[in-house]
């Protein structure tokens, strides 16, 4: 199988995110038209300046909750990428209304003006967080548990609709379970930033980064050039088995909080040796936070060729480089 989309049109939802704008980079270079719809609720302007010019990309700013704007988007493409969500188990815990609409209703309005436009594939931005209570680990895709915030059960009750309309209408779909991305264009400022980025720029003004709970809490992080490769293979994939699934998209290994925050300070003290005398702050448990997470990803590597090619310390070495020359 190829690994390499090109020649194509496809539509890149929530395109001005962190995710979003890394896929619309990497498609124009392989000689793609992009379009992207983008509402910047959460996308940034910015992610998105150095392909204005570029003949072969094309934005919308519209808001997937309206429809007619949804069908605007899907005329004429081949493929759907859909990022655009509203993201954090925090945000949605304060606002369970506003993930609900975007995340579920805007998701529904996208999927049926894709089947509608014949698009040959959605794929689609699912979540770890679906996992919810379950302990098992690793996490594998047809063991779940039940969901602990408003985010985790948007996110799989998309699940349930891309599977119900794949019966449905016949529109093909894949699901990728994102574990804890990062990387280049991950946004360090508001309230609901990732992990990293806040930790990263706390560090750079050398001020102690807050760990909640006692650091013990692992998570499974995944580089954004390990995301960019699972989505090309999810759009090409070729093999009857391998559509109308759900997938871990992960590195496979487990990082404690602790551990995270001591791989920061020594990759930033090699650019300010200050930093080495940085020491964390721990605060309380995040309401809806999962303990544990770790991806099996056997099912992409068998089903879709999946190769992450980037470790959690080869991909924090190369973010903190980037954020060392953007920030």
């Amino acid at each position: 199988m190829k690994k390499r989309v090109e020649n194509s049109r496809i539509l890149v939802t929530g395109g001005a995110g962190f995710i979003g704008s890394n896929l619309v980079e990497t498609l124009l270079a392989q000689n793609n038209e992009v379009v992207v719809l983008d509402n910047f609720m959460t996308g940034r302007r910015e992610n998105l300046a150095p392909f204005a010019s570029h003949k072969a990309f094309a934005l919308i700013e519209g808001d997937i909750r309206d429809m007619a704007v949804c069908r605007q988007a899907v005329d004429g493409a081949d493929y759907v990428l859909h990022e655009a969500a509203l993201g954090s188990v925090p945000r949605s815990i304060k606002d369970p209304m506003t993930s609900t609409e975007v995340n579920i209703s805007g998701f529904v309005n996208l999927l049926f003006a894709a089947q509608e436009a014949k698009v040959k594939r959605f794929v689609y931005a699912a979540s770890s967080s679906t996992y919810g209570d379950s302990k098992s680990l690793p996490k594998v895709e047809d063991k779940i548990g039940r969901p602990l915030s408003p985010y985790a059960i948007t996110k799989y009750v998309d699940e349930l609709f891309a599977e119900n309309f794949s019966k449905t209408y016949g529109i093909e779909t894949i699901g990728l379970r994102y574990f804890n991305v990062f990387g280049r264009r991950q946004d360090p400022y508001g309230a609901y930033a990732a992990v990293i980025p806040k930790f990263v720029m706390s560090l750079m003004k050398h001020e102690s980064p807050v760990i909640n709970g006692d650091g013990s809490y692992s998570r499974d992080f995944t580089y954004i050039d390990n995301v960019i490769q699972a989505n090309q293979l999810a759009l090409l994939a070729d093999r009857p088995e391998a559509v109308n699934q759900v997938y871990n998209v992960a590195f496979g290994e487990r990082t404690t909080l602790n551990q995270l925050f001591k791989y920061l300070r020594e990759y930033l003290t090699e650019f300010d040796p200050e930093i080495a005398k940085v020491e964390p702050q721990y605060g309380p448990n995040r309401a809806g936070d999962i303990p544990h997470s770790l991806a099996c990803i056997d099912k992409a590597r068998k089903r879709l060729g999946y190769d992450p090619q980037f470790t959690v310390r080869q991909g924090l070495k190369e973010a903190i480089k980037w954020y060392w020359d953007n920030l």
